[in-house]
């Protein structure tokens, strides 16, 4: 049927679908433009003759036919097979009995008589029934998009959620934390300013009681000599000779117990006691109660690797560029991995220490497990029972996670401090030097671990040459 309608409405000249379509009494149609070229050729005959049924006319008059312009036009902008289709519809136009088509272009419902053809030219045209199945697909895959959308929001929500309980839990734990460990200090101050201000009192006591116990002494002492000054004065206004001279028998007996030597002892008064650097002697009074304060770990020497030499106390360790030490191997030693563990174990509590990094180009720290593989080629990752950090590249910082983590440090470590608490799976990482954070392990450990220590590789041309040093706090 298709095929038929574009036969009836295309011009025999060009074989195409009409443009600007006219007739001229003979009941065919042409293009104005085919007709009036074929007749342009036939000029020098003088009558023009239909094309079609070869009809001849003298002055022929070209008509437009508007309705075959509409209805080529139409032809055109709708398809057929959807226009045969919305016969069978059910959803006529509101001014036609003819059904309406759908433009999915547009998405907007079309009348093939109402609507300008031109308004959906080119564009992809159906029936109400394809149309509502097509649309109903797709609204039917926008709400699964959308359902699933809506889970991965509720999801997000509910862990936000969670989070935020989580945050709030933890931040009055925290303040707790907080408030504990500053009312401790605040508790060891409070009682060290009253035993301080107890002391000065026992002293300031004891010290005037002795002056107030010479003051007595030197009182009674000073009326004795003032009389004894008094009798001299007089004897030494006695003219008469005879009389002088007698009475100088009994005038010692009158000065006995009357002459005193001032031999005054005195004990300064312990100021320097309570001066000094006050603000330092008391901390150092503290820290016997601080806790945890930078413990005095060691180094395990048969888990050196060979070309690590160790310090007699077992707190340094660098990198040997001489031959390999003749060290006995051991299960528990570092064959490829330049390494070292601490020598204590740790399963419970909290533990802090700290480690010198100074003036070195390459290092990584951190603890470890007891029983970590220590032959060949390691990954240093908390999967295989390592939590560290590590220097590389000079001046580069990183934790050592899968994979790794780059952190944030503003200047050159000297010194870092590492902090264990073994019952809440937490290990972290601080530049000693402020106490400023660097990073953050959160674990389930399985069994007992040890610090870890590696100084990296030395260089010929000098560099990374420093050890590294377990910073040991003497008070």
């Amino acid at each position: 049927m298709e095929c038929c309608l574009k036969d009836e409405l295309l011009c025999s000249i060009c074989l195409s679908l009409y443009q600007d379509p006219v007739s001229f009494g003979c009941e065919h149609y042409f293009c104005r433009k085919c007709i009036t070229e074929h007749w342009n050729r036939q000029k020098h005959g003088g009558s023009l003759d239909c094309p079609e049924c070869r009809r001849s006319f003298l002055e022929p008059t070209l008509s437009p036919s508007l309705k075959l312009s509409n209805i080529v036009e139409r032809y055109t902008a709708f398809p057929l097979d959807a226009i045969l289709s919305a016969q069978r519809s059910s959803f006529p136009c509101k001014d036609h009995h003819k059904v309406k088509l759908f433009c999915l272009t547009d998405r907007t419902l079309v009348c093939f008589f109402c609507d300008q053809p031109s308004l959906h030219e080119q564009h992809q045209l159906t029936n109400v029934d394809e149309a509502f199945d097509e649309l109903q697909r797709e609204l039917k895959e926008q709400l699964q998009a959308l359902q699933e959308s809506e889970r991965g929001h509720t999801e997000a929500l509910q862990l936000l959620k969670r989070q935020m309980a989580e945050t709030k839990s933890s931040a009055k734990s925290l303040r707790s934390t907080i408030s504990e460990a500053f009312e401790h200090l605040h508790r060891l101050l409070r009682e060290r300013q009253k035993s301080m201000l107890e002391e000065l009192e026992s002293d300031t006591a004891r010290t005037l009681s002795d002056i107030e116990h010479k003051v007595q002494q030197y009182s009674q002492q000073l009326r004795k000599v003032q009389e004894g000054v008094q009798i001299m004065q007089e004897r030494l206004t006695e003219c008469d000779k005879h009389t002088f001279l007698g009475g100088i028998s009994s005038l010692s007996e009158r000065l006995k117990g009357k002459v005193h030597e001032t031999n005054l002892t005195y004990e300064d008064f312990p100021t320097s006691k309570y001066m000094g650097p006050l603000q330092f002697t008391i901390w150092k009074s503290l820290f016997q109660d601080i806790h945890p304060v930078p413990a005095a770990l060691t180094l395990d020497p048969v888990t050196a690797h060979q070309r690590l030499i160790l310090s007699d106390d077992c707190t340094i360790v660098a990198y040997g560029n001489l031959h390999p030490q003749p060290l006995q191997d051991s299960p528990k030693r570092f064959d490829v991995e330049v390494s070292v563990l601490g020598k204590q174990l740790f399963d419970s509590g909290v533990h802090y220490w700290e480690v010198l990094v100074s003036d070195k180009t390459q290092w990584m720290i951190g603890l470890a497990h007891e029983l970590v593989s220590r032959k060949g080629t390691i990954q240093i990752q908390p999967g295989r029972g390592f939590y560290c950090i590590v220097m590389h590249d000079g001046n580069h910082y990183s934790a050592c996670t899968e994979p790794w983590t780059r952190l944030n440090v503003r200047s050159k470590l000297d010194k870092v401090g590492v902090y264990l608490d073994y019952d809440k799976g937490l290990i972290i990482f601080y530049n000693a030097e402020d106490m400023s954070w660097l990073y953050t392990f959160r674990e389930k450990f399985p069994g007992r671990l040890c610090s870890y220590f590696s100084p990296g590789q030395s260089h010929a041309n000098g560099k990374n040459v420093q050890p590294l040093r377990i910073n040991t706090v003497r008070i």
